[in-house]
């Protein structure tokens, strides 16, 4: 993870930290400058802390958030919904370049020394949706991707979405952590802020497991480009996956593709017991709209039909929690209090 020669000592101490199931402070050690991390194919060296950031992407804007990091935040750009309770002050004058993915010149405009994306098509080698390495180079600017886009096996070209091989664990949100953490110089954020999301899981996990949710299916619905068209449902390797294996679910969707298009003939097929519907405030698409979504379900000559419609299983998530940030852990905690609100589990 971390490879410079004057930062390797700490950065091990770092990711030490991040895997030991103890508050880390007492073993986090400041970062050492030069600090070089391998990020996304590529090996960028950080002789300071930055003190100008963007964060292109609501996860990536939460974890320096809950860094303490704020006042270092220049630029926020995508968001999906409000944030959480514990932000809402920190995050109370964060400036907002974009709703969207911004335009180049609008990040140049904040004057950052710093750039960290939660989707590598918006900062990417080439045909970028914000700019590329180059570009940021040219500038002076150093970049940074959510290891959880590097790990993917495959990118969409202008979705942001792709495809795994292998599943996301929250293994790449502790590395995403702790590198951010090492980058500002926060080790010990870092390391308290790993420590307490696998607290929050490990209890999560066996509040899921006294549910007793097996043979339960689940398919998760994002949004949809056209209302009764195909929809987003999640894959069999992102987030929600993640989700479904700690509440001891099975998601219906096979594909490697993180959320591939399906058709609503095929998903009848399929005919999940337990529909989960992504809730956001962003408006992209008519089925980004939860109450669209329902209104479709309720009234589609196919949809209507499956089994998970009739019988109201239906559960809302924020469609925050879907993606591979700190809120996937939420996404647990939402589905189990669903299911068992919909009487699927004790």
């Amino acid at each position: 993870m971390f490879l410079s020669i004057s930062g390797r000592t700490r950065g091990l101490a770092l990711l030490c930290c991040a895997l030991l199931p103890v508050p880390g402070t007492a073993c986090a050690q400041p970062t050492g400058y030069p600090l070089t991390i391998a990020n996304c194919n590529r090996v960028t060296t950080y002789e300071r802390a930055p003190e100008r950031a963007v964060s292109i992407g609501q996860g990536t804007t939460e974890i320096l958030l809950s860094l303490g990091l704020a006042d270092r935040v220049v630029g926020t750009a995508i968001w999906l919904s409000p944030l959480p309770e514990s932000l809402v002050e920190a995050g109370r004058t964060l400036p907002r370049i974009a709703d969207k993915s911004p335009g180049f010149e609008a990040v140049l405009k904040t004057r950052p020394d710093f750039v960290a994306a939660q989707w590598i098509n918006d900062i990417a080698p080439d045909q970028a949706r914000v700019g590329t390495y180059a570009q940021f180079d040219d500038f002076g600017i150093r970049t940074y991707v959510s290891p959880a886009e590097c790990a993917k096996s495959e990118f969409s070209a202008g979705s942001g979405d792709g495809a795994r091989a292998q599943p996301w664990t929250v293994d790449l949100l502790n590395r995403e952590i702790t590198e951010l953490a090492g980058i500002f110089d926060v080790p010990a954020r870092g390391a308290d802020l790993v420590a307490a999301n696998a607290s929050r899981i490990a209890t999560a996990a066996a509040d899921a497991e006294a549910l007793q949710a097996k043979d339960i299916s689940v398919l998760y619905w994002f949004s949809s480009p056209e209302i009764a068209g195909e929809a987003y449902v999640a894959g069999r390797f992102g987030a929600p996956a993640w989700i479904s294996d700690v509440v001891g679910v099975r998601n219906v969707i096979t594909s490697d593709e993180e959320w591939p298009l399906v058709g609503w003939e095929t998903i009848s097929q399929l005919d999940p017991d337990v529909i989960v519907l992504g809730t956001m405030d962003r408006r992209n698409f008519p089925a980004d709209d939860v109450t669209a979504k329902r209104a479709f379900l309720q009234s589609d000559p196919v949809a209507s039909q499956l089994r998970a419609v009739r019988e109201g299983h239906l559960i809302d998530m924020p469609a925050h929690s879907m993606n591979p940030t700190l809120r996937a852990v939420d996404g647990v905690e939402v589905l189990a209090r669903g299911l068992k609100a919909i009487g699927l589990t004790r």
